[in-house]
C-alpha cells in the first residue's frame, strides 16, 4: 500500500523553470468527500435533534408563560423570573419617570424655569409622535 493517493500522480521533484521561477505542483478538481455515515444515522441524528429543540421551545414557552401570570412563589434570588410582566412594566416606567424628573430638576438650576418648561412640552410631543 502506497502513501499516495490514487487521483495525484507521483510528481517527480523538478528544479527551476528557464525564467528561473519554481514549478507549481499540479492541481485536481476540488470534490468534497462523501460523508462519513450513513443516511440512517444522519436522519436519526436530525430527529434527535429536532426533539431536543422542540423541548427547549416548550421549555422557554412555560417560563415566559410564568412570567406572564406571575405565582404566589417568589424566591428573593430569583425573584424577576416569576414577577408577572405587568408588575415588571409598571417599575421600569416608575424608574424612567424618576430619572427624567431629576434630569429636569437639574435643567431648573441651570436654566430659567419658563424654558425648561418649554423643553418639557416639546418632549412630550416627540414622545407622542414617536409612538
Amino acid at each position: 500500500m502506497s502513501t499516495q493517493s490514487p487521483t495525484q500522480p507521483a510528481a517527480a521533484p523538478q528544479g527551476l523553470r528557464k525564467n528561473g521561477k519554481q514549478w507549481h505542483t499540479p492541481r485536481t478538481a476540488f470534490r468534497l468527500p462523501t460523508p462519513s455515515s450513513s443516511w440512517a444515522q444522519r436522519l436519526a441524528a436530525r430527529t434527535a435533534q429536532a426533539a431536543t429543540k422542540a423541548k427547549v421551545m416548550e421549555m422557554k414557552a412555560e417560563k415566559e408563560e410564568t412570567r406572564q401570570v406571575g405565582t404566589t412563589f417568589c424566591n428573593l434570588d430569583s425573584m424577576a423570573d416569576f414577577l408577572p410582566q405587568k408588575l415588571i412594566e409598571q417599575r421600569r416606567s416608575k424608574s424612567a419617570a424618576k430619572a427624567e424628573k431629576e434630569r429636569f430638576e437639574l435643567l431648573a438650576g441651570k436654566m430659567h424655569h419658563r424654558r425648561v418648561e418649554r423643553l418639557k412640552r416639546k418632549e412630550k410631543r416627540n414622545k407622542l409622535l414617536k409612538s
